[in-house]
């Protein structure tokens, strides 16, 4: 009995195996890493708008998909998005489960296919009439359900230092260009490997940097206890502007986001999937 069920199990995992790797989950894959690109693309745009007064909309997930479900055909677009980010969901946990490599790599592959799952589920809520909260009400609600937990303040002060190690990890990816080991730079041309280098640094430590300075907002709605101090990309970006810089500096990062949903584009036809 106990050999049927190891059988059994065995034949799941490999039949998961092979709908990942499959060439329909490959093809909607790489559309899932451009549909990615878009929204990255539109919190950047977004961003730049707020840099330059215009506070009315959001600089995160929810708001870019609320954008596109206004558009005409926002409908369809939506609907090509769900299965996009599903088709990534289900990639990264057969990386996470089935991938070789080191076990940071499969950290992340567990984290990227949390995340992918979410936007699956806002691009849902939208399709469905119900509407998205914006990624920092999500933020705030978390941590507040964390936070009324025993040990909730330790729980989230390590949640937030984790992702200010995330963004020290996104950096050192784009300084030290350690993205390259995800393309398949032997189909790419020298100037496409070039232009993927740039887009990869500039847009790997914006990423670093908005992540890291999430954390650390993170962090301090552990010390105070007050999960309004916690916010999503949307409070992180516009913290940006409140510097001494000024909302230059929120363009400059602005700038950077753009150059990650550059490099999605393009990762979306060299990614090793």
């Amino acid at each position: 009995m106990a050999n049927t069920a190891e059988q059994a199990g065995r034949e799941a995992k490999a039949a998961t195996r092979r709908a990942a790797g499959s060439r329909p989950m490959e093809v909607l894959t790489r559309v899932g890493l451009a549909c990615r690109g878009v929204l990255y693309a539109l919190i950047g745009i977004v961003a730049v708008q707020i840099a330059f007064g215009d506070t009315s909309q959001e600089a995160d997930k929810s708001g870019a998909i609320s954008t596109l479900a206004g558009l005409p055909f926002g409908a369809v677009l939506l609907w090509v998005m769900a299965a996009g980010f599903a088709a990534l969901a289900l990639w990264q946990a057969s990386e996470a489960v089935f991938g070789g490599g080191k076990a940071l790599d499969r950290v992340e592959s567990v984290a990227r296919t949390g995340v992918y799952v979410l936007v699956f589920f806002t691009l849902l809520s939208v399709l469905t009439a119900h509407g998205a909260p914006s990624d920092d009400q999500k933020s705030q609600d978390l941590t507040a359900k964390l936070l009324a937990l025993p040990a909730g303040a330790v729980i989230v002060g390590v949640i937030g230092l984790a992702l200010v190690v995330l963004g020290v990890y996104w950096v050192r990816q784009g300084v030290t260009k350690g993205f390259r080991e995800e393309l398949d730079r032997g189909r790419m041309s020298p100037r496409a490997r070039t232009v993927m280098d740039r887009l990869g640094l500039g847009g790997y430590v914006a990423r670093g940097v908005i992540a890291a300075l999430a954390g650390i907002f993170v962090v301090q709605a552990a010390i105070t206890h007050d999960p309004e101090e916690a916010g999503g990309i949307d409070a992180t970006l516009r913290e940006f502007a409140n510097t001494p810089a000024g909302p230059w500096l929120l363009v400059a990062v602005a700038l950077g986001v753009l150059l990650f949903a550059g490099y999605c584009f393009g990762e979306s036809r060299w990614r090793r999937t």
